[in-house]
């Protein structure tokens, strides 16, 4: 689906729910990760997370623009279009909107690192870390002693805790 095809649905469904129209722009936004959408006070615009049309189906994306079109008109008619009001809420439900954006499918799994070993030269307590530190200014937190850059220790091969 492309950015008109979305400004299209997003005015069908504005005109069949809440006899109103939609006269701003609905747009896809990949950089959304934790919502389904965002509606921007400042110029009124709709996005949508592309990945509830592509990892959900067509009633989950009309559910989350639904749930846009409820901070929309709120907002232009002069109300509050918080979540936690009676307004939205009564709305929200009388055009069955979605509450909750369903959480994302695919997940960025981390980027394992490799650790940076630091040893103290008295007590021997070891240190991991991600990044380099000065040992000049750094001391042992258990005896205050001088820590001993050892090298860099593989993320698979660190002992855990």
């Amino acid at each position: 689906m492309t950015d008109e095809q979305l400004q299209h649905l997003v005015e069908h469904l504005s005109q069949q729910y809440f006899d109103r129209p939609f006269q701003h722009h609905a747009t896809f936004n990949a950089r959304l990760r934790t919502t389904g959408g965002r509606y921007r006070l400042r110029d009124h615009n709709i996005e949508i997370n592309p990945k509830m049309l592509t990892e959900h189906d067509q009633a989950t994306l009309e559910g989350v623009i639904k749930h846009e079109l409820c901070h929309y008109h709120l907002h232009l008619a002069g109300q509050s279009g918080q979540h936690r009001t009676k307004a939205f809420q009564q709305l929200l439900k009388h055009v069955g909107g979605l509450r909750y954006a369903p959480a994302p499918v695919t997940r960025r799994t981390p980027k394992l690192r490799d650790w940076q070993l630091y040893v103290c030269t008295h007590c021997g307590q070891r240190y991991y870390r991600l990044r380099r530190v000065d040992t000049r200014r750094m001391v042992c937190g258990r005896c205050r002693g001088k820590l001993r850059w050892q090298g860099v220790v593989s993320a698979t091969t660190r002992p855990a805790g």
